[in-house]
């Protein structure tokens, strides 16, 4: 048994999950899904295949999908196959060989105060019974 093991707690949005709204996490977030709404997190790791179009702002961000919108974090990471369509902040960055960033790159000083991010509000979950079609 290790001693002093830090049990981390993450969430995962799976390929076949669509959200459409904004998501808070004050876990770690792995996306693999698509959101349509802003993102606040403590670290992200988004899938190849993932789809996010809103601000995202997190500690750290590794990205590999398509970002349809502004991002602030304090490290990120660009991966080839990622596409960026907005303003990026941070205070230090990796664009592997093949990553597109479209958008505006502006660095923030290490300790800088970043700009003010107002938490989304929480999700309401609303069930829907399947229908019968021509009934």
């Amino acid at each position: 048994m290790a001693t002093g093991a830090r049990h981390a707690t993450f969430s995962i949005i799976g390929s076949d999950v669509v959200i459409t709204g904004n998501v808070a996490a004050s876990v770690d977030l792995h996306v693999d899904g698509k959101i349509e709404g802003d993102l606040k997190c403590a670290n992200l790791v988004q899938g190849e295949a993932s789809e996010i179009k809103g601000a995202v702002a997190a500690e750290t961000a590794k990205l590999a999908g398509l970002l349809d919108g502004s991002i602030e974090a304090k490290t990120l990471i660009v991966h080839a196959s990622a596409r960026i369509t907005g303003d990026v902040f941070y205070e230090t960055i990796t664009i592997e060989n093949g990553g597109k960033v479209d958008g505006k790159l502006s660095h923030r000083r290490h300790g800088a105060p970043a700009a003010a991010v107002k938490a989304p509000p929480p999700l309401e979950v609303v069930e829907t019974k399947p229908t019968a079609l021509g009934a």
